[in-house]
Order: structure tokens, then sequence, then C-alpha cells
């Protein structure tokens, strides 16, 4: 979904991802299949090196996430043909807890890859890395003919284009200050100020734009300041000190708003858009249903220290469930990111066992 975006992530963390844990090393190596597991040699430069494209990228520089996106299919693949390892395609329904022996039960749905068979799973521990979608809740008030344009659409510079270019005379409104909204106002901006010179934007704002700083050490705003390409463009664009010169206030109108006064601002602002998008952050996506053996259905709690719920080897990991850090300043953060994510698990993952 989001090959077209660029990274906030330098490509050296990439390839520390990459190669930071033995089955990963195996598989950029080819010895997935060997039944080895001393530690492999990682290739570095040679034809078979399976990172070789992110190895020619600059280190020290972000890159387009269909880099990292072609990296992970990589691992995955890797995964998937490593012994050991059985890959069950399917929705995981329900996840039931046997008290008694305290091993967990699921129940699968078959999908179109599976042919309508599944496998029962009986395992010891169940970890749930169950991912998180752009939060798409209803706008506080009803606004006749406005239609909802999908954040992950718009982060998409080519699917956008598609979308809006057809289109006679139209006005987009962005809500939010995060990353994909300044994001999306790249995109819109680019559109409109090349192929679609009639696409006006409406962004709706209740704060200042906030950027990663990098300290002693340390980066304050780490996982909610902007960074890379976002962060350079807005200071050049969207700050209200350059906003008047940029090309950008041509086609963006910005509208700063208090938090409380969305109904008003919203009923005002967005009256003749066409389409809106929130840019207002990430949700959980839905889990299994969650039961003891007696039937019972829990909705189990997450330690963000431990990486555990309160349920006999239940686990969980990525970004619907991260780790919570404070920096030197004491601002308390969820620590969303690739390097983050195995950071996180490395730390906690011993315990599991």
């Amino acid at each position: 979904m989001y090959r077209e975006v660029p990274s906030n992530t330098k490509v050296k963390t990439f390839i520390d991802y990459a190669t930071g844990v033995t089955p990963f090393r195996r598989i950029i190596s080819g010895q997935q299949f060997q039944g080895r597991w001393e530690e492999p040699e990682v290739a570095t430069g040679r034809k078979d090196d399976k990172l070789s494209v992110m190895r020619a990228l600059d280190q020290e520089k972000g890159c387009r996430l269909s880099h990292a996106a072609d990296m992970c299919l990589m691992l995955t693949e890797g995964l998937r043909e490593t012994a050991g390892v059985t890959a069950q395609t399917g929705k995981v329904a329900e996840a039931t807890l046997d008290e008694a022996s305290g091993h967990w039960n699921l129940r699968m749905e078959a999908d179109s890859n599976t042919s309508g068979q599944t496998l029962p799973i009986h395992t010891k521990r169940l970890v749930l890395c169950t991912g998180s979608s752009p939060n798409n809740d209803p706008l506080p008030v009803e606004i006749p003919g406005i239609q909802n344009l999908d954040l992950d659409k718009a982060l998409s510079p080519t699917r956008l284009s598609s979308f809006l270019s057809p289109k006679g005379p139209t006005t987009v409104s962005v809500i939010g200050a995060s990353h994909s909204a300044v994001l999306v106002l790249m995109n819109l901006y680019a559109l409109a100020s090349t192929s679609k010179p009639d696409l006006r934007v409406r962004w709706l704002t209740r704060h200042p734009l906030r950027y990663a700083v990098f300290m002693d050490g340390w980066i304050l705003r780490d996982n909610t300041g902007l960074k890379g390409e976002a962060a350079d463009w807005a200071k050049a664009n969207l700050e209200p000190e350059n906003y008047k010169q940029s090309d950008v206030s041509k086609y963006i109108k910005r509208v700063d708003y208090p938090a409380g006064s969305e109904k008003d601002v919203y009923s005002k602002e967005m009256s003749d858009s066409d389409y809106y998008v929130q840019a207002i952050g990430y949700n959980r996506n839905p889990i299994p249903v969650i039961r003891t053996s007696s039937g019972k259905e829990v909705v189990p709690e997450f330690d963000h220290q431990k990486g555990a719920f309160n349920m006999p080897g239940l686990f969980g990991a990525g970004i619907a469930w991260p780790e919570r850090v404070k920096d030197p300043h004491g601002n308390v953060e969820m620590a969303v990111g690739f390097f983050k994510f195995m950071k996180f698990v490395k730390r906690v993952s011993p315990e599991w066992n």
C-alpha cells in the first residue's frame, strides 16, 4: 500500500533490521535450506547478496518504501521456505485458551488461497502481530455531498492521480498535521501544480506542525515528529513564515482551529469540498475473538513493557502492540518503526519462553 511513500528511516536502519536476527541472516545468505544452525556469513556486495539493491542506496538517507517492501517480501518468502516453518493463509476467527494445559486452540476461516482447507492449530504460544489501519471514524458533523477519500489512496501519487485527474474542478479537505497528512498535502500539491490545476485543497489542523529533533544521543518526538522529506517540505512550504511566499499557498488553504470546535469549523470550511481525507493516525485492527475454555469471551490487556497480555502464552508485537517508551525529557510515546519493533521483540521474547 505504501510503496511510493518516502521513508523517515535511514536505509542503513532497514539493513540493520534485515540482518538483526539469525533466521534473517540465513535467508540473506541462502542458507535456510541447509539444516545447519551455525551463524551464517552475511553476503556483502556479492552477486547473490539479497540486499544488494539496498546496499547500493545512500545509507544515511531515507528511500522509497518500495525498497523496504521488497526486502520484507524477500524475508517473508525465505521464512515460508525455511525448515520448521509452516505458513498457513487465512483468518484466525477465534482463539481459545485451554486453562488446564495453558495451550491455545485456534479456529481459522479459509480464504481463497486455502481451497477451503484449514488445519487445526494447537500451540503453547500465540503472538498477535495484527497490524493497524488508518483512523477513519465518521466526521463529527454531517456535510451534504462530501465523500471520503481513503488515506491509503491519498498516500499513493499514482492512485491519487488516477482517481482525481478525470474529474472536473475538485476541492479536497485534508484533516490532520501528522506525517501522513503532510505526505498527502505533498501529493495533492504536486498534482495541482502540474497536471490538474483545477484542484484546490483545504488543510485543517488543530496544532502547529511538530518535528523530530536530533538531540545528544536521542531524538525528541522520535515517534510523533516529522522527519525526512516530509519535514523538509513542511518547513519550506507550510510554516507560517514561508507559507505565503510559497507556491503551495496558491493551491492549499491552511485552516487552523482549536480542539473542540470541529463541528463549526468543518461545517464552514468543508461545505464546498468534494472529498475529505482524514490523516489523524492509525487504529489497531480487530483481533480474533479470545475465549477461555469455559466459553467466556475476554478482552486481554496488553503490557507495553513486556510485550505480553494478561493471559498465559499470549503476546503481541508490531504497530498494533508497540513498546511504550519515555525520553529524557519525560515524554511518553509508543515506539513505532521497523527496527524499534525488532529491538522490542529481541528484548522481551526471551521471557516468552
